[in-house]
């Protein structure tokens, strides 16, 4: 087994990733430095090691990012898995013209939209929400804590269900707004290289921002 190989784990939030709302949400992508092409340079010239330290900087956050697109965190694990293996065999491709972190999260989109469209195609659901019939959310996806100025004996269960809603709506959006909702407010990517990393321009990226958060607010607006 390679040494750099994910292992599914049940996810997990520290202190840096509980206090959340709408427009600041916890999973934040691990800031791209020069240091980043430095790694790929040595992977290329045969250091396997510098490839492991590139899994071990980006896989946390983008497994969440992809579990926030996908709902499902088994799925997410296995495209990160994927997106690794895709850098690993086509790292030659890198143009340093851009930073590391946009190449390797438009390969992750692309996978993770590709997955969404193959369910849909299959009639699979991705997530469940409070809007929704049917089941019940998976028991192993992670919950997205909300900031909650309430005290009291139950305010764990309310911030818990507050972070509920909060993820479920956010999946619950059409693929266009929904990725570059989370790409913008939970991964706190610059208008540019969320364009980048969708393929389009920044002022289509802030026309589905908008767009995203009308439907985010009307969404909530029963919970506010």
């Amino acid at each position: 087994m390679a040494p750099w190989r994910l292992r599914k784990k049940e996810p997990t939030m520290d202190a840096s990733t509980q206090a959340l709302d709408l427009n600041e949400l916890g999973i934040a992508l691990p800031q791209a430095s020069t240091s980043d092409n430095d790694l790929v340079s040595d992977f290329i010239a045969g250091n396997e090691a510098a490839f492991t330290q590139l899994v071990t900087k980006y896989k946390d956050a983008l497994t969440n990012y992809l579990n926030l697109i996908v709902g499902d965190y088994d799925i997410a694990a296995d495209l990160a898995q994927e997106t690794f293996l895709r850098v690993y065999r086509n790292i030659t491709r890198y143009s340093n013209v851009y930073q590391f972190s946009t190449w390797i999260y438009r390969i992750a989109t692309n996978l993770a939209i590709d997955e969404m469209r193959y369910r849909k195609r299959r009639g699979q659901v991705f997530y469940n929400n409070v809007w929704a019939s049917g089941p019940s959310r998976d028991e192993g996806a992670p919950e997205f804590e909300i900031s909650d100025a309430r005290r009291g004996p139950g305010e764990e269960v309310l911030r818990k269900e507050s972070s509920r809603i909060l993820g479920d709506a956010i999946r619950s959006l059409p693929e266009k707004y929904r990725t570059a909702f989370i790409l913008k407010e939970v991964e706190e990517l610059q208008y540019e290289e969320v364009a980048r990393i969708l393929g389009c321009s920044a002022g289509t990226i802030k026309s589905r921002l908008h767009r995203a958060r009308e439907l985010l607010q009307r969404k909530l607006e029963h919970y506010v």
